[in-house]
């Protein structure tokens, strides 16, 4: 069989509905979301279901029912592909969903996964005022071209940085919320192609996160990390791996270092990866890595009629 690989993507892929057939349908999907409640004292299937979206939007609403959204899946596509048998190379996660590639290869436990989810989402929550950070994805420009935009619209106290790496010509930046606004006043000028401010509120991978992510590093040193039983790139520095000693640093990081998925997805293909399933609310990362290598056959699970395309054509 040919190497594959498990993604999960992160903060922006939800919307209300998500999950309703795989919801209806399996009592093992059910079951994670019911732990969820337990863990949480959050109803996320409700939020899910029925929204509003304002409310499935909030920050620490979002983060627990994208991840538990796809563990719930992912254990449905465990089911059906036989993974102990056929198990993927690798696995990587886009932000939020790292969380869910560490649960997917054994690192962390059920609850223990959400709980230190649902502690990062919190400490997203609490960093900033509402309004004072946003983030835009930028189209057209390369990373250096980005680079050069952002030390123009920073200023003292309004900073600017580049918060996803995501494919050629398509970075997303993270800051202040006046900052971001400039550089979608001058985006003509730069030439940028498309400017497109994000629905967070919370200037995820910026500076402007160093205290939460302190705070959050206690937050994981509760968290028993075990030994990856596949690979896990991680977002912060893709040329390494996960594991018990290091995926503390690696995570803490993230939340003020850039997504380097470009990289990731290269890396995942130099280690032999042919076929890449993506599970999640929407499919979000597969247009990006066939912005990133085109030969890469692309699979999604984020439904039931998904779920049983992706298993058999596995």
């Amino acid at each position: 069989m040919e190497k594959w690989a498990l993604v999960f993507p992160g903060q922006g892929s939800q919307y209300v509905g998500m999950g309703a057939d795989l919801f209806k349908e399996f009592g093992a999907f059910r079951d994670v979301f019911s732990r969820t409640r337990d863990v949480t004292g959050m109803d996320i299937a409700k939020i899910c279901l029925e929204g509003p979206q304002g409310v499935l939007d909030q920050t620490v609403h979002t983060q627990l029912a994208v991840l538990t959204f796809e563990l719930a899946t992912y254990e449905l596509f465990k089911a059906h592909v036989r993974i102990g048998t056929a198990a993927p190379t690798v696995a990587a996660g886009h932000s939020l969903g790292e969380y869910s590639a560490l649960y997917a290869a054994g690192s962390l436990r059920l609850e223990e996964t959400i709980a230190i989810v649902q502690a990062r989402a919190r400490r997203h929550q609490e960093a900033l005022p509402p309004g004072v950070g946003a983030m835009a994805a930028i189209l057209g420009l390369d990373h250096e071209a980005v680079v050069k935009v952002c030390k123009r619209c920073s200023l003292p106290g309004e900073l600017l940085d580049l918060a996803n790496l995501n494919a050629p010509n398509q970075i997303v930046i993270s800051g202040n919320a006046r900052a971001v606004e400039r550089v979608g006043e001058m985006a003509r000028e730069a030439g940028i192609k498309k400017f497109v401010p994000l629905l967070i509120s919370v200037p995820c991978h910026s500076r402007l996160l160093r205290e939460a992510a302190e705070l959050f590093s206690g937050d994981l040193a509760k968290i028993a990390f075990q030994p990856c039983l596949i690979p896990v790139v991680p977002n912060y520095d893709p040329s390494r791996l996960h594991s018990p000693d290091c995926s503390r640093e690696l995570l803490q990081r993230q939340m003020v270092s850039p997504v380097r998925w470009q990289e990731t997805v290269e890396r995942m293909t130099a280690l032999g990866v042919r076929t890449v399933v993506e599970i999640g609310p929407r499919k979000v990362l597969s247009g990006l890595i066939k912005n990133i290598d085109r030969h890469l056959r692309l699979l999604y699970v984020g439904d039931g009629e998904a779920l049983l395309k992706a298993a058999s054509s596995l």
